[in-house]
């Protein structure tokens, strides 16, 4: 197995670019089987999940064309349901979340799917109802074999209806975006999530010739039509690794520009790290962090503790919340760490308290950061990836510590990150990978 020996305390200094967002690429390429017609799509990133899921459209007997780093071209018109090789699929599709948005193409072209349990994370539960419950509401009808751990989801056609989500799921409502694209009849569905992720899918769809209203808003309208064309797509940058970038800057004190980032798809990040007391210079398309020895977390106006929790879309992302957590460790203050939407993705932390970080775990969802102000550095141990965000939060604790860290399973944060280690390097990081 992988992993990392950080030598950490080295300065970083230079420029980087985020890569294709990870989440955005998992959904525009399932939406790809949507149509016979040939789909390209550029930026996007060379990333584990990403390669999992072009391993499952082989599967499927999807033509992929690599034409350039980060452009590929998918034409589905070889794809049919009964050529699956079923060993393969489940090989692949088990392996990470974003598989479980294969359901909604593949119900929309031919009526019946059967798909495995989904990977991923473990962060606590992630409930399918949403997914499914949608697609009954569709008119599929749907069955789980519990010995298999299998689902099957069919229906003769599926017919728009009003759906009214339970939980403003990002998969979810993609989900329901694509198979309803090609459904008989309107679809409105409400409570839908609404990030910059799920418009650029919207914004894809149209281009190929689907007719969806309300894009950007949690009330999505989508006319069904009887079949799309090819087209041809760019990721956003990835807002996750421009957070990441922004706090690995502020806790190293590195001298750091991340370019290329569409500072208008970022929501409340900026926003979120300003009152980490983080100092940002906000360019046309790129963000300067200067070197700070220090910076104080801010309080509210009656001078209480700051706390940072997660939200849906517009508010801020759950998958940040490591990377602020980590970054909190080093600021002069006191935050309250708040994550709403997952019960286990905040034991990571135990790790940092054995590197000399001052956190009071409360209960699994919220943590108490004490910040030390640069006057303890941490010090380097050996850890493990649980999950992707928590490991590039630990790879960051990694950099700014004293000594030598090792972190293990590091296919964790190679499913999110492309070549990680090798652009820290060229920053001046001292990284080495181990297999």
């Amino acid at each position: 197995m992988a992993r990392f020996k950080i030598e950490g305390g080295k300065p970083l200094k230079g420029s980087i670019t985020p890569q294709g967002a990870k989440n955005e690429a998992l959904q525009v390429i399932c939406a790809t089987l949507l149509t016979s017609e040939p789909v390209t799509i550029h930026n996007i990133p060379d990333i584990l999940d990403v390669r999992c899921l072009i391993d499952l459209m082989h599967s499927l007997a999807v033509k992929v064309e690599r034409l350039a780093k980060g452009t590929y071209r998918f034409t589905a018109n070889g794809l049919n349901t009964s050529s699956f090789d079923i060993t393969k699929f489940n090989k692949y599709s088990n392996k990470f979340r974003g598989s479980i948005m294969l359901v909604g193409p593949l119900l929309a072209r031919f009526g019946k799917v059967k798909v495995p349990k989904p990977g991923g994370d473990k962060i606590g539960r992630r409930r399918l109802d949403t997914h499914f419950i949608s697609m009954s509401k569709l008119g599929a009808t749907f069955s789980y074999d519990t010995i298999s751990k299998t689902y099957l989801v069919e229906a003769n056609k599926i017919k728009g209806n009003y759906i009214l989500l339970e939980e403003a799921s990002v998969t979810g409502t993609a989900n329901i975006i694509m198979a309803a694209s090609l459904a008989q009849g309107t679809t409105n569905i409400y409570n839908a999530a609404c990030e910059p992720y799920v418009q650029q899918l919207c914004k894809m769809l149209v281009r190929m010739g689907a007719k969806i209203e309300g894009i950007g808003s949690n009330l999505l309208t989508i006319h069904g039509v009887s079949a799309l064309q090819g087209t041809e797509h760019t990721l956003l940058p990835d807002m996750i690794e421009v957070g990441s970038f922004i706090g690995l800057a502020a806790i190293t004190m590195a001298d750091l520009t991340i370019k290329d980032v569409s500072p208008a798809y970022l929501g409340i990040i900026p926003q979120v790290f300003r009152k980490l007391g983080i100092q940002l210079e906000i360019g046309e398309n790129y963000i300067k962090i200067p070197t700070q020895e220090h910076y104080e977390i801010k309080k509210y106006i009656d001078g209480s503790i700051l706390t940072i929790s997660d939200a849906i879309w517009p508010g801020f992302s759950p998958d940040l919340l490591s990377i602020v957590l980590v970054t909190a460790i080093q600021a002069r203050g006191t935050v309250l760490i708040h994550q709403r939407m997952f019960e286990s993705r905040l034991f990571f932390v135990d790790k940092l308290i054995d590197m000399g970080a001052q956190i009071v775990l409360c209960d699994p969802h919220r943590a108490n950061v004490i910040g030390l102000d640069r006057k303890y550095p941490l010090r380097g141990i050996q850890m493990s990836s649980p999950d992707i965000r928590a490991g590039i939060a630990l790879l960051i604790a990694a950099l700014s510590a004293e000594g030598t860290s090792i972190i293990e399973n590091i296919k964790q944060i190679d499913r999110g990150y492309e070549a990680i280690d090798s652009r820290l390097i060229a920053l001046g990081a001292s990284i080495e990978r181990i297999d």
